[in-house]
């Protein structure tokens, strides 16, 4: 898996292209749907991989996505319902294509629960994150940290700068 800044990272941008980029809620709601499918690592090791609802199984899903974006968007707001569901949709899909392109485990269950298969993409570019805290803090979590700023941050650094500079002119 990318790490929780990686993957925070990539829910802050998502919020941030949306026309409601001033809404705190919609933001909060954004990184916390990019981190939401990794909350099946408390299944890790209790839950066999393969399963369904093994690590990096049906939250890391498209069908998760879909429910968990609706959710959100009919408890949180009213209006521009349809704009608010994109952007929890893509922050929390997000999680599983960063996870596609990590390069450790078993690969992503997209289709779960249609198909069980489980999806990498076919560049493994972004370091896999290690599961726990202390081997986060070793050499490993500085390569971890490192690939993200070269395959997250980056990009995610230029969207926001443009962003920034296309809304600075539209002002004058």
């Amino acid at each position: 898996m990318a790490s929780i800044f990686g993957h925070g990272l990539v829910g802050f941008t998502i919020a941030k292209i949306s026309k409601l980029n001033t809404s705190k809620v919609l933001l909060f709601l954004a990184i916390a749907s990019a981190l939401i499918p990794d909350l099946d690592v408390v299944t890790f090791g209790k839950i066999a991989y393969a399963h369904p609802f093994g690590h990096r199984g049906f939250t890391h899903s498209i069908l998760f996505a879909l429910i968990w974006a609706t959710i959100l968007a009919f408890i949180f707001t009213k209006t521009k319902r349809k704009l608010f569901f994109i952007v929890l949709f893509l922050s929390t899909i997000s999680h599983g294509i960063l996870d596609a392109l990590t390069t450790g485990g078993k690969g992503i269950g997209f289709l779960i629960p249609f198909n069980n298969t489980r999806f990498f993409f076919p560049w493994k570019v972004i370091q896999v994150s290690p599961i726990g805290i202390s081997k986060f803090f070793s050499n490993w979590g500085i390569q971890v940290i490192l690939s993200e700023l070269k395959y997250i941050g980056m990009p995610c650094l230029i969207v926001l700068l443009f962003l920034h500079f296309k809304r600075k002119t539209n002002e004058y």
